[in-house]
């Protein structure tokens, strides 16, 4: 009687041991999937910032009306590229 207990919890135990470790895979498998999806949002991102400085970079070339805000933040982005320009005027200079 006490041997049978013993061999149902062995059976127990690794039936446990199985689908922990199928869980810990599977959760592994999710965690590199959600790190891809992170990082394709975090580009995606990054090319809807870059569509909108052009849009907005548009809208100053043809003089359309652009909030001031908007405005602001194109002029400080243009002195920060011709700063950038400058720089590697320079270093290739040298």
């Amino acid at each position: 009687m006490i041997q049978e207990e013993l061999q149902k919890l062995e059976k127990l135990a690794i039936q446990a041991s199985k689908k922990l470790s199928e869980l810990t895979e599977e959760n592994q498998q999710l965690k590199m999937n959600l790190a891809s999806v992170n990082q394709s949002l975090a580009e995606k991102e990054q090319e809807i910032e870059h569509f909108k400085n052009k849009i907005k970079i548009s809208n100053i070339a043809e003089n359309r009306p652009v909030s001031p805000g908007d405005s602001t933040e194109m002029s400080d982005l243009i002195n920060n590229y011709i700063q950038e320009i400058d720089h590697l005027i320079t270093y290739l200079s040298d």
